[in-house]
């Protein structure tokens, strides 16, 4: 398993990706608001069927509208066609699965941030634990020596031991 600032970076990426994804989807897929008064300006599923000329009829009838806004679709032809938006029911339901998952993520990073050593602890004292340690490590190493030096001369006496041994016929 990762060590514990490695799965806070991995949250934080995951986090990130949910909120470009979810940004993506809102602004992709938001049903258009409607103005009293006003014609609609939210794209349609399957308008109506293009004329012989290959016009589709403009939602308030204007044909000469319609063509310009075939001709302009024509030149920049790169450019995607307007995502067409969900109902308003799946877009709530998505949107609060997508809240859900964010919120989640974000106490999945909350937990990863109080595990983490030294939270809660002032700077003194952690300085006093790491000269604390230092002490400690160093007692450790002197004593690592010291069984490195008594390991050699077993060997030492072993080998000597194993020469003086004779061999019997």
């Amino acid at each position: 398993m990762a060590d514990r600032l490695t799965q806070l970076q991995d949250f934080v990426d995951d986090l990130l990706s949910q909120m470009y994804a979810s940004l993506h989807y809102i602004y992709n897929k938001h049903p258009f608001g409607e103005i009293p008064g006003q014609p609609s300006q939210a794209p349609q599923a399957s308008q109506s069927e293009p004329t012989a000329n290959g016009v589709a009829p403009a939602a308030n009838g204007d044909a000469a509208a319609s063509q310009q806004t075939l001709a302009a679709g024509q030149a920049n032809a790169e450019e995607a066609p307007t995502p067409v938006p969900e109902p308003a029911d799946k877009f709530n339901a998505a949107m609060h699965e997508m809240a859900q998952e964010l919120v989640l993520k974000e106490q999945q990073i909350e937990i990863v941030i109080k595990s983490l050593p030294g939270i809660g602890v002032n700077e003194a004292d952690q300085e006093k634990r790491m000269r604390e340690l230092e002490v400690e490590l160093r007692q450790m190493e002197e004593e690592r020596a010291k069984k490195e030096i008594e390991k050699q001369a077993m060997v030492d006496l072993l080998g000597d031991m194993i020469s003086k041994v004779k061999r019997v016929p």
